[in-house]
């Protein structure tokens, strides 16, 4: 059996992706709503490794967009485990953008993202 920091430590998720014109607003940076959807899939896949069950996103809490994504550049997408309860956890992801043709890399995006355990009844149920 491992330990709960030992599974947080193994569930953390990333995924890349480069922002494209469909995935852009008329400034032509990452629309805000896709940046939200990547961020609860990243999020939901990372409290579904931890868990190995059955979660829904039941809370999004400060999300700051602290700098816009343009067109043309690349996203990292990092979700970890911060906070277990007894049938949730809380996820803290980021959005990290980088230039296509050199080494810059900041974090731009940030937030909070709360999950429950189900069962096949769509009941709250132990998250470990």
């Amino acid at each position: 059996m491992t330990t709960v920091q030992e599974r947080i430590d193994a569930s953390e998720t990333r995924i890349f992706k480069a922002v494209f014109p469909n995935t852009t607003n008329h400034y032509d940076t990452l629309f805000g709503g896709t940046a939200l959807h990547l961020m609860d899939e990243v999020s939901f896949i990372c409290a579904t490794r931890f868990s190995r069950k059955k979660v829904v996103t039941i809370s999004t809490d400060k999300i700051d967009f602290n700098k816009s994504i343009p067109q043309g550049t690349i996203i990292e997408l990092i979700a970890k485990v911060t906070k277990v309860g007894t049938t949730s956890c809380v996820v803290s992801t980021s959005i990290f953008m980088e230039e296509m043709y050199n080494y810059s890399r900041e974090e731009v995006v940030t937030g909070k993202f709360t999950f429950v355990a189900i069962d096949d009844d769509k009941k709250p149920t132990a998250i470990l």
